[in-house]
């Protein structure tokens, strides 16, 4: 066990850290691990009884994570998604499958069983790439996760039905089903009485030890414990799971929990992918290649064809009924599950399951980069009618304006923006991209969309060519970037404001044509420093200037900071932070004797903040000298900050 574990997480680390160098997802890297170590490839990994068990913890913890976004008012308001739109994806999609199957000779009951199990999805990996690329909450999300939740308790009914469809259980699956919802309501409740009564003086008494060690165990043992419970009533454990963080969510505690849990659900899940891969016979691909592509390409045509149509026929647009498509069009985590129980009971012919096996793995594989494509696909798929009539409904909106300000981004940058632009009576357009704060946000005005502000026709139907001003408040700079290149290649004369986290990016945004960058960290910094110079009786006009004076030199007096025991070194963004380090230059220190010139810090990629000799700041030039005991304050990205102290102690 403990060499299976060394050899998958050590190939693990490898795989994933070139995935993520060439921006692949790490899903697709655990995959490939199970593939490659598995008994069909490499044959690194031997047979474990409890790998299985540590993979389904994965899938336990994400569940609950997943919970915790999900308060009990939320789970009521998704109910005809949950049981509306899930019932009706699961029959439509279990009927078309298994007549497909019985077509390939399958017997009627056996082929309807599996396709029950094929039109399940996979709920690990779209939960987790909805939640990284944050579409949880946007229109196909919901009506993703809302499928999916109705799909979990499918799969506990499915996995009952084996052994009733083989002859070898007594009950008839007309009993098997009520039994199962029955334990579902009966744990929903307990789990529901626990959470506003135990729960909260637990969660109380331990927040109050000030104990991070304590935290973790109580939200370790919430996560184990209900899925136990849930196991010991014949359920899934993940449901459990969901269902306990779903009732925490509405607690003063979940974003702590959600931060602790995170390393525990991460690693986990990794072992799940790399179980998942290592199921998979390698060698089938070399001699059914055409086969495994054509049960793949028709798996995901029907089901994301399928659950289109439903979601289209609900009333949503097609936009958001092809990406809900594409979310739910792969096979899931559960059918490997019930296949290799149908193969055991002899339901399901081996070379059939094998075929099927590896379909569903090729349709998991595909998921995540279908997702990250999923707005250009669902675009081409429906022929853009929507957004041609989006197009012309804001086009005509903005007819009649100019001279006009365009905001991008809505949220409370945004909308902070533009209440001081109302209030002087200027208008303005905005643009989002998520259709809850647009719909929000449209029932009091009437000059807010939604839309993806990188279209660049979308830009041009609310008079960009016409506009006094565009502001990029969204809040990735990626995307900041991306909008401020369709702007320019549009309007080249436009002032264009961009708003950012900090000024990581700034000279990149410069360069694409941005007028004015504002770094948001940076700002509020300066006004509560501003505010507080003036509160200890400096003059206004003093403190005023000491504030132009920053702007103008880009803020270099207020770069990096301090790091702590608990500061992560990267941002959200995945980009190294900015740090402030200070050296202390010893007598024996390279430095020593040698002018700022000859050194050529900033070559290095860091910035001279200050050298502080005795507690006073030296004039910083060419040729400032460093003695022993001086304190040569530095920032920068940890890497570069590492390189500069080496050649200032040891001149390396």
């Amino acid at each position: 066990m403990f060499a299976n574990l060394l050899i998958i997480l050590a190939s693990s680390l490898v795989v994933i850290a070139i995935f993520r160098r060439v921006q692949l997802p790490p899903v697709l890297g655990y995959l490939c691990v199970g593939l490659f170590v598995g008994p069909t490839a490499l044959d690194w990994v031997n047979e474990s009884e409890e790998l299985p068990d540590l993979a389904e913890m994965g899938v336990v913890f994400l569940l609950f994570s997943l919970g915790l976004e999900f308060s009990l008012s939320k789970m009521m308001a998704l109910r005809k998604v949950v049981f509306g739109l899930g019932s009706l994806q699961v029959i439509c999609s279990a009927v078309v499958l298994a007549g497909l199957l019985a077509l390939l000779g399958m017997p009627t009951n056996a082929a309807l069983l599996l396709g029950g199990g094929l039109a399940l999805s996979s709920t690990a990996i779209v939960s987790k790439e909805l939640t990284s690329l944050g579409e949880i909450f946007s229109s196909h999300g919901q009506n993703a996760i809302g499928v999916l939740l109705f799909q979990d308790v499918v799969a506990v009914l499915l996995l009952t039905l084996v052994p009733v469809f083989a002859g070898q259980s007594g009950q008839a699956w007309y009993l098997a089903l009520p039994l199962t919802l029955g334990k579902t309501v009966i744990l929903f409740v307990g789990l529901l009485m626990a959470s506003r009564w135990l729960l909260p003086r637990l969660f109380h008494e331990v927040a109050n030890s000030h104990s991070a060690e304590l935290f973790v165990l109580l939200a370790l043992v919430i996560v184990l414990l209900t899925a136990w419970l849930t196991h010991l009533l014949g359920l899934s454990p993940a449901l459990g799971a969901f269902l306990a963080g779903m009732l925490l969510g509405e607690s003063h505690y979940r974003h702590q929990i959600e931060a602790d849990i995170r390393p525990f659900r991460d690693i986990l899940l990794g072992l799940f992918f790399v179980s998942i891969g290592m199921l998979i016979d390698l060698q089938l691909f070399a001699s059914h290649g055409l086969e495994i592509l054509a049960l793949t390409l028709a798996l995901l045509v029907i089901k994301g064809a399928v659950v289109a149509a439903l979601v289209r026929v609900r009333g949503s647009d097609s936009e958001t009924a092809w990406r809900s498509g594409l979310a739910l069009a792969q096979g899931g985590e559960f059918c490997f599950a019930l296949m290799a129980q149908m193969q055991h009971n002899k339901l399901l012919p081996e070379a059939l399951g094998d075929l099927l096996l590896a379909a569903t793995f090729c349709s998991m594989l595909v998921t995540p980069l279908l997702l990250r494509a999923a707005p250009s696909i669902a675009a081409r798929l429906h022929r853009k009618p929507n957004q041609e009539v989006q197009l012309e409904e804001i086009g005509a909106q903005s007819a009649a304006l100019s001279g006009h300000v365009l905001i991008c981004g809505y949220g409370r940058v945004g909308q902070s923006i533009g209440r001081f632009l109302r209030q002087e009576q200027l208008a303005f357009i905005a643009l989002d991209d998520d259709p809850v704060r647009v719909q929000e946000a449209a029932a009091g005005e009437h000059n807010v969309h939604y839309g993806d502000s990188r279209r660049g026709e979308l830009l041009a139907a609310i008079g960009l060519d016409r506009a006094r001003l565009l502001v990029i408040a969204v809040d990735k700079t990626e995307v900041a970037l991306n909008v401020l290149k369709a702007a320019r290649q549009l309007n080249r004369d436009v002032p264009i404001l961009v708003r950012t986290r900090d000024d990581s990016q700034r000279e990149e945004l410069r360069a694409a044509g941005a007028n004015a960058v504002v770094p948001e960290l940076l700002e509020s910094s300066l006004m509560l420093a501003s505010h507080a110079l003036v509160m200890l009786g400096l003059p206004q006009d003093q403190v005023q200037k000491r504030v132009d004076e920053v702007r103008k030199t880009r803020y270099r007096l207020l770069h990096g900071f301090y790091h702590g025991a608990q500061t992560s070194l990267i941002d959200s963004e995945g980009q190294p932070k900015v740090l402030l380090h200070a050296v202390s230059l010893g007598a024996d220190a390279y430095a020593c004797g040698r002018p700022l010139g000859e050194l050529a810090l900033e070559a290095l990629g860091v910035e001279l903040q200050s050298v502080q000799r005795q507690g006073n700041d030296l004039k910083l030039d060419a040729s400032t000298c460093l003695h022993a005991g001086d304190a040569v304050v530095l920032s920068g990205p940890l890497e570069a900050i590492e390189a500069c102290e080496s050649l200032l102690l040891g001149g390396r």
